[in-house]
Parts: structure tokens; sequence; C-alpha cells
């Protein structure tokens, strides 16, 4: 894969993609990852990439030539351009999966009040990784570059990546090492008794109780085979006798 990326400040990227898994990617050869400083496509003596918006109003917007330029020096065949933005798709692990097999993607990263509007006619897709308002594309890129390069071929281990969070729509179970106590609380016993399936089932129901009680929108428009089923059915019961036990009054409490 090749990845080109479009900043006004590139040590913001150069620094963590250098680091950790990323780095490790980029000396393996497994992905090509390019950092470009948008003034290289700016215009006039001072290579200016932005200007004052028209109708007024505060800041400066990124004007559309130089990423058009910049589009055009990079893009091929096989390109996705992208544009991180807060009015784009939330960003979700089905569709990190989805770019890992593209070919080249390349990033834009904004600053300063936003893009000019002319400049989304030039991307195929517009990202954005919640809802809140940061200084600049920059971290975002970052967020989706790594997103997507660990699900490349020998990336790291593809046990990894089957069972982690998201990866079937759930949220990953608890993981424990050792000690296997610390500070009162035990690894639960199933996890070091040796026995594959019931510490398979285990995880299961861990992770569906998780889903359930922190992200249960995970769960609407995803059918769950039998075992889940019976698992979530159990958990459901679970919670509305715990419901009903907080609603009932003690014995001898009425006066």
């Amino acid at each position: 894969m090749r990845i080109d990326l479009l900043t006004l400040f590139p040590a913001m990227l150069e620094g963590p993609l250098g680091e950790s898994i990323p780095g490790r990617i980029r000396e393996q050869g497994l992905a090509e990852i390019r950092v470009h400083d948008l003034r290289e496509w700016g215009l006039g003596r001072h290579r200016s990439v932005d200007d004052a918006p028209y109708g007024g109003g505060a800041g400066m917007v990124m004007r559309p030539e130089p990423v058009a330029a910049a589009l055009d020096a990079l893009r091929g065949p096989g390109s996705t351009a992208i544009l991180l933005d807060p009015a784009g798709e939330v960003f979700r692990q089905a569709r990190a999966v989805e770019l890992a097999q593209r070919e080249h993607l390349i990033l834009v990263c904004p600053r300063y009040e936003g893009v000019d509007d002319r400049i989304r006619g030039l991307v195929d897709l517009e990202l954005s990784i919640g809802d809140y308002v940061l200084t600049g594309g920059e971290l975002p890129a970052l967020v989706v570059v790594d997103a997507v390069i660990r699900l490349l071929p020998g990336a790291i281990d593809a046990a990894s990546t089957a069972e982690e969070s998201f990866a079937d729509g759930l949220l990953e179970y608890p993981q424990y090492t050792r000690p296997a106590e610390f500070r009162g609380e035990a690894v639960p016993g199933v996890l070091v008794s040796g026995h594959h399936e019931a510490v398979r089932r285990w995880r299961l129901e861990a992770s569906l109780r998780r889903t359930l009680e922190r992200r249960p929108d995970l769960l609407t428009g995803r059918p769950p085979n039998p075992e889940e089923r019976r698992i979530l059915d159990a958990l459901e019961t679970e919670r509305d006798a715990e419901g009903q036990a907080e609603r009932d009054p003690e014995p001898g409490g009425r006066t």
C-alpha cells in the first residue's frame, strides 16, 4: 500500500509514523507512507495556501488551488483521495477494513476554519473521527492511517485483529495477565483452567456483556448467532431481575 498525506505541518505526522508498529511497517516495506508539505503547491512567492472567507468572518480558509495541484500530482488510477472533515462519514472499523484493501490513499489534512467547499468535489471520501473539533486534520489522519495499516498482511499477528473490539461487531472481552491477584482482585478462574472451550464461552459471554452494558448500539442490526442469542437472552433476564430488585422495597421497609 502507498499512502500520501498532505499537511501544512509535516512534523506532526512524521514523528508518530516513525514509531512502534507504523514505524516497523514502513521499515518492512508493507506500506510506503510519504508526508508532503502542502506549501509545495502554494501560490506565489510566499507559497500561500489560504485566504480570508468571502462574506466575512473569523479565521482563514484553505484555498482550492494548492489542494487541486497536489492531488493532480499524486493521484493515479488506483488512488482514493480522503478529506478529514467534521462533516464526513464517521470512521468505523468496517471502513478501515475496506480501506486496507485499497492500493493508494491520499489524505488531505485541513487547517484554519476549514476548506473552500469546492475542495470537496476533488476527493472521493470525507471522514470524521468523532463529534468534536480539533485544530487540524493531522491527528484524524494519524488515526485513520494507524487503523488501516495495522490490518495489512504481515503487519501484526492475524489473531490479534480477529479477536479485538469491533472485529465482529462487538467490544472485546476483558484481558488479564500476571499477577494472578492484584489488590484483592483475582483473575477469573476459567482463564487459568486450561479448558479451551470453557475459556471460549467465557470470552464470548464477557464480550456480549460488555457490549450490552457499554455500547448496546453495536447490537442493533447485528443478527446474533444461536449461541449469542442464548447468552443475550440470559443477560437480559439477569439485568431485568437486577432492575426489579432495585425497584422492590426491602422487607420490613414499609411504614
